[in-house]
């Protein structure tokens, strides 16, 4: 079974609906966000994330914004207002750069709207916003199906796959990116095994990637963090593939924290490490990792196991939402356009060319 982490519900006056990703497994709750404020707090609080969904998300938000426009407001007034949603909507989640991506894509196409009808209607340029949100919600569908068919041949029969946080179904709008290599190898008719990551501090490893590997009757088994190194000394795993959040001009990679540590692990044993994301996760404007934001988040994610407080109540937490992988430890980028293999600056502009 795929599940459907966002989804649109109406016209230009419906609402977003979504999986509230805080609950699982325990729950299986939708949300339906009615306004850029309610989307703001439910990207912020991880009700929806990865990086390809909360850009389809965003997009979305803009459409909400757009249902708060008044009647009385001049076209350039309403782009203005829906450009002042878009910088806040960036700025619930600053690593990703699909959310940015996403919604400078869609002021972009209703500034040129408002360019070629200066005295368009506002209903039009609600279905104008509406439009581009959903034409990238069904791109985003068709990338993750393009990199799963890309990158199957990588997933070898019999083989044991480690993934670290959640690059699936619930991180996009159609099958995920990592999790759709493996779903596609899966439908080849080979057998593997998959060890997932719990991904310390929110356990999206555990509560989100080892469900939907249950829900699609893969082979799945649930590791503590710092069990890999040594299930590679073991010989158990044969390859591992992640996701991204933003991906630099020269292939080094951000993803969730811990992912840096895999890599060098990955290099020491000789395992191919692959990373898995749509060409819209490319930032060409930095150079390098160096130059990605990383999110630092709150400290209570640490000091607590979801209700349960498991650290003094004052001891000081540094909590980095992601790390960033060089791109030499770096075996392949898998797009939607195919593989980069051993990336490098002239490799990837080649490819996004």
């Amino acid at each position: 079974m795929i599940v459907k982490a966002v989804a649109w519900a109406g016209d230009i006056d419906g609402y977003l609906e979504i999986i509230d990703q805080r609950k699982l497994p325990g729950e299986f709750v939708k949300l339906q966000c009615a306004s850029t404020e309610q989307l703001y707090e439910a990207i912020k609080t991880l009700a929806v994330r990865g990086a390809p969904a909360i850009g389809v998300a965003g997009a979305y938000g803009l459409v909400l914004a757009g249902q708060k426009l008044r009647q009385s407001q001049s076209l350039k007034e309403a782009v203005s207002i829906i450009a002042k949603s878009c910088e806040y909507l960036g700025s619930s989640r600053p690593t990703a750069v699909n959310l940015v991506w996403a919604l400078d894509r869609v002021i972009q196409r209703a500034k040129a709207f408002a360019a070629r009808r200066p005295k368009g209607d506002l209903r039009s340029l609600r279905e104008v916003l509406l439009g581009e949100a959903d034409a990238i919600f069904q791109e985003d569908v068709d990338m993750c199906r393009r990199i799963g068919l890309g990158g199957e041949h990588l997933i070898k029969e019999g083989a044991g796959v480690l993934t670290h946080c959640n690059a699936g179904a619930l991180a996009t709008a159609g099958q995920g990116t990592a999790l759709s290599v493996l779903f596609e190898a899966q439908k080849k008719g080979r057998k593997f095994k998959v060890y997932v990551d719990e991904t310390r501090p929110l356990l999206q490893g555990a509560r989100l990637t080892a469900w939907e590997l249950q829900q699609a009757g893969i082979d799945v088994t649930l590791i503590c963090d710092n069990m890999a190194g040594w299930l590679m000394k073991q010989g158990c795993i044969s390859a591992v593939i992640t996701g991204a959040d933003r991906i630099a001009a020269n292939g080094d990679t951000a993803n969730k924290i811990g992912t840096y540590g895999i890599s060098i692990l990955a290099r020491e044993h000789g395992v191919p490490f692959y990373v898995a994301a749509p060409s819209s996760t490319f930032d060409l404007s930095i150079e390098s990792g160096q130059q990605i934001p990383i999110e630092e988040r709150a400290a209570d994610e640490v000091r607590f196991l979801g209700e349960t407080r498991t650290a003094p109540e004052t001891v000081a937490v540094y909590n980095p939402a992601f790390d960033v992988t060089e791109a030499r430890d770096i075996s392949a980028i898998i797009t939607e356009r195919g593989v980069i293999e051993l990336p490098t600056a002239e490799r990837i502009a080649d490819h996004l060319r």
